[in-house]
């Protein structure tokens, strides 16, 4: 599933493309997503010019001098800058299309993903209950600290709920969580306020290094060039049960929290 990073990096690649482009329409030849593509987006976008590509959470926010245009690329969807007359594949669900002759195609194999019309003014409700950006400035240890106290819930599946933090999916907490030092399985409530200083900083690292990277590719993600994301090359926990760990050479641990694979190191993690 594209995770913070994968979507970052789709949108550090399209907005220098989109922004002050003028779109024409649409062409919808998929609706049933995860939520139905609005069957008026055609007429809705048409003579829009495109102001700004902006990135929520997992959520990409296309603005306009009057509403928005909300995507979502859901367990398997991309987005790619094509000519407008490049056939379609059988997943190539929704095009929006450009004046210059290009568009932007929408591709989800699964259809968990979403595109929606966000009227002017309107908060979206799928917006409206997350939590803050791991990225920005303000997000601090302390800012976790006061939202973990009395919470029972194992801190792998407290980080990964939108609602403490947006964008932490399930490859980046296990990332973090070894940098940091700290069990998955630990209740977040149980945490200290210096921990989640330290762990907060590994969630920073963690995130613009898998940016910078370009996302981590493992089975359905591509960058809008159609590359791979090579973070991946740089996992030290996810997807490394029973190999050595890279601190201490003691092997790592797999099991499910929360339903999600988690792999950590007995030893260094308490």
């Amino acid at each position: 599933m594209p995770e913070l990073p994968e979507v970052e990096v789709t949108r550090l690649a399209l907005a220098p493309h989109l922004e002050g482009q003028t779109l024409t329409g649409a062409v919808v030849r998929q609706g049933s997503l995860r939520w139905p593509v609005p069957a008026e987006l055609g007429t809705l976008l048409r003579g829009r010019v495109v102001l700004r590509l902006r990135r929520r959470g997992k959520y990409l926010m296309v603005d306009f001098a009057t509403g928005q245009l909300l995507l979502h690329l859901g367990m398997s969807g991309s987005l790619r800058l094509l000519p407008q007359d490049l056939a379609p594949a059988i997943h190539d669900h929704v095009d929006i299309l450009l004046a210059d002759g290009r568009c932007l195609r929408f591709r989800d194999p699964r259809r968990f993903g979403l595109i929606l019309w966000n009227a002017e003014g309107a908060t979206h409700p799928l917006l409206r209950d997350l939590g803050p950006e791991p990225l920005a400035p303000d997000f601090s240890g302390e800012t976790l600290y006061r939202r973990s106290r009395g919470r029972q819930q194992a801190v792998k599946s407290f980080l990964m709920d939108a609602h403490t933090v947006v964008g932490v999916g399930n490859i980046y907490a296990n990332e973090s969580l070894f940098r940091a030092g700290i069990d998955p399985r630990r209740a977040a409530g149980r945490i200290s306020a210096a921990r989640y200083e330290v762990l907060v900083t590994a969630i920073g690292e963690v995130l613009r290094e898998a940016i910078a990277q370009g996302g981590t590719t493992l089975r359905d993600f591509l960058q809008p060039d159609g590359g791979n994301g090579y973070f991946r090359l740089s996992l030290q926990a996810y997807g490394r049960e029973g190999e050595p760990c890279t601190r201490c050479g003691r092997t790592l641990r797999g099991l499910r929290l929360g339903g999600r694979a988690t792999v950590f190191c007995p030893n260094c993690q308490r």
